[in-house]
């Protein structure tokens, strides 16, 4: 009878992977580049271009620099996509299947090298606002709080990408999800109060699921009231890493059939 290869025979090779993937992202270093300095010339463009011209009852930048850090984390974890395309269409998938490597473990790679790598840019974004003068004043409760929840975010949206990897059939078709990604943060609280807004575009973006991740955000930040905002990131956050996982594994066994 063969045995179950227990907690220590799965993460073995999800450790594996996730080290393959790193080092591919360090090879990649157009994209690294781009993943790390596009949100940064973004918060500029934002703060110094149009915030003179935008009235958010604060220092703008104060104001936009949680979106902005969710624009990175979607900009980065929409990247994702495009390797597990490029895995699916080189072959490499076939070899590690004969390794007895499953698509768990792949998948798992590639999503905790994704991020890995958003935290580094997450960490440069933080950094540029903090030297053009965010000053967030968060105890380090509200620092533990924001961070945790923007890491489920982005293990979430590195899970949905991974889906959308083996959906798509070329590494330029999966490119395609980096562009709905870096739209989704405008039509939110990202840049402008919501209630600034066309009506039938308010509704949108109080109900989508960035506006309560930036709510939270922004609120634990610089120490204010988030009422249920937090709860309600979670759940998007639950609900997205719940149908991506499930899709994803659906997916794998189809393509790898």
């Amino acid at each position: 009878m063969s045995e179950s290869p227990g907690v220590a025979g799965l993460l073995a090779p999800a450790l594996t992977m996730t080290g393959r993937c790193v080092r591919l992202s360090r090879r990649d270093i157009d994209a690294v580049i781009t993943s790390m300095m596009l949100p940064v010339m973004l918060m500029l463009v934002f703060v110094y271009f149009f915030g003179g011209a935008l009235n958010t009852g604060t220092e703008y930048v104060n104001y936009v620099a949680p979106g902005i850090l969710v624009l990175c984390a979607a900009f980065g974890s929409s990247g994702t996509a495009v390797r597990v395309s490029e895995d699916m269409k080189g072959g490499i998938i076939d070899r590690f299947r004969s390794l007895d490597v499953g698509g768990t473990s792949i998948l798992a790679g590639h999503v905790v090298a994704s991020t890995v790598r958003n935290l580094f840019s997450t960490a440069l974004v933080l950094g540029v606002g903090v030297l053009i003068g965010f000053r967030p004043s968060a105890s380090a409760a509200g620092w533990l709080a924001a961070g945790g929840i923007l890491m489920v975010f982005l293990v979430a949206l590195s899970w949905l990408s991974a889906a959308v990897g083996l959906l798509a059939k070329t590494p330029e078709a999966a490119a395609g999800f980096t562009f709905i990604m870096m739209f989704l943060p405008y039509p939110s609280s990202a840049f402008v109060p919501t209630e600034t807004m066309p009506g039938w575009l308010h509704g949108f973006a109080d109900h989508q699921p960035v506006t309560p991740l930036i709510e939270s955000l922004r609120g634990l930040l610089h120490a204010q009231p988030v009422g249920s905002a937090p709860w309600l990131a979670l759940a998007w956050c639950g609900g997205i890493l719940t149908v991506a996982v499930g899709v994803s594994g659906v997916l794998f066994r189809v393509r790898t059939r």
